[in-house]
């Protein structure tokens, strides 16, 4: 019983890191889009509702604006946890 209660203790501790992380990576993911977009694009990224921008360049942003969101959230995720680990000795969540 102590273990869960430790447990849940835990979550609630790492809930604020996890909330800054969560916003460190977002503005991270966001500026690797922007370079990412520039390298590969014209001009700024496409808004989904831009009339002048062609289906396939809309999706291939958002195709790859999920990926660069998706591994940077992972990364900042586990890198998170691991460093959870090593000053409390336990696994968060």
């Amino acid at each position: 019983m102590a273990k869960q209660k430790r447990k849940r203790k835990q979550k609630l501790l790492y809930r604020p890191v996890g909330i800054l992380l969560g916003m460190a990576s977002g503005a991270v993911a966001s500026t690797l889009f922007a370079k990412a977009w520039a390298a590969i694009g014209d001009g700024d990224a496409p808004d989904a509702m831009d009339e002048e921008r062609e289906w396939k360049e809309i999706l291939l942003a958002a195709a790859v604006q999920g990926a660069i969101f998706a591994v940077v959230k992972a990364a900042v995720d586990r890198s998170g946890a691991i460093g959870v680990r090593r000053v409390t000795g336990s696994w968060p969540g």
